[in-house]
């Protein structure tokens, strides 16, 4: 009987093939909602990377505005929320918003189905902290660089965006679900007004165990008094490159 994780893949490659690559994600929620499998990485509490973040930087959101990309089942939103950012989240998958609202019935979260592809222009430029947690990795190239460019147009003058993924070099392989990320594809990251503040390549024991990328940026327009990250500066921690300056 086939794994969760193989059903994942076997629904991404028939994605990909029918030119596609997004389509998969809502096929595997169905899935799941019918009885037909899991959701393979449903860990129903949020990103332990990204609670080690801000814990770390002491994160506040004082009603400041957040948005949470690809939020499949809520545990990163809701995680976000309780720091006291207002909190909106987004999947492409029509059905992950339903479970996520389902699995958090009293929730202050805003849930909508959208795509990262397609923004609505009114989220451009405006929320104080962008956290991206492993939707770029669940994307083969194309479309990724074209999210990765989208991920940074949700940021707002002198916000926040952190990006937690799968780490590769360039040379290794990459037959995903996962596609790992390359360092020059987080490098991209910092598009027209983002500087990297910190980027971490990190071992995550997991499960499952994985070398990850921990990237956060600032959208630096000269006034940090708005900043999302108290403390936010250029850091070294353990295996950690500092960003260029």
């Amino acid at each position: 009987m086939a794994t969760p994780e193989e059903i994942a893949r076997q629904l991404a490659a028939q994605a990909v093939a029918a030119d596609d690559p997004t389509a998969w994600f809502e096929r595997v929620y169905a899935a799941a909602e019918a009885g037909e499998t899991e959701v393979p990485w449903d860990r129903a509490a949020p990103n332990r990377l990204l609670v080690q973040w801000a814990i770390d930087g002491r994160l506040a959101g004082d009603g400041r505005r957040a948005v949470v990309v690809g939020c499949g089942l809520g545990d990163d939103a809701e995680f976000i929320a309780g720091l006291g950012f207002a909190t909106s989240a987004f999947d492409i998958s029509a059905t992950a918003v339903r479970a996520a609202r389902r699995r958090y019935p009293d929730s202050l979260v805003s849930y909508s189905a959208a795509d990262l592809l397609s923004l609505p222009a009114a989220w451009l430029e405006s929320f104080d902290l962008v956290v991206e947690s492993m939707t770029l990795q669940a994307l083969p190239d194309p479309p990724r660089a074209a999210a990765i460019a989208s991920v940074g147009r949700l940021v707002a003058p002198g916000g926040t965006l952190i990006v937690i993924a799968r780490a590769r070099e360039p040379g290794d392989p990459d037959d995903g679900p996962p596609w790992a990320l390359t360092h020059a594809e987080i490098d991209a990251l910092a598009g027209p007004g983002l500087r990297p503040v910190r980027i971490e390549d990190l071992r995550d024991p997991g499960p499952p165990s994985a070398r990850r990328w921990r990237a956060e940026l600032t959208y630096d327009n000269g006034d940090r008094r708005h900043a999302a990250r108290a403390g936010a500066g250029f850091q070294f921690i353990g295996r950690s490159r500092a960003a260029g300056p």
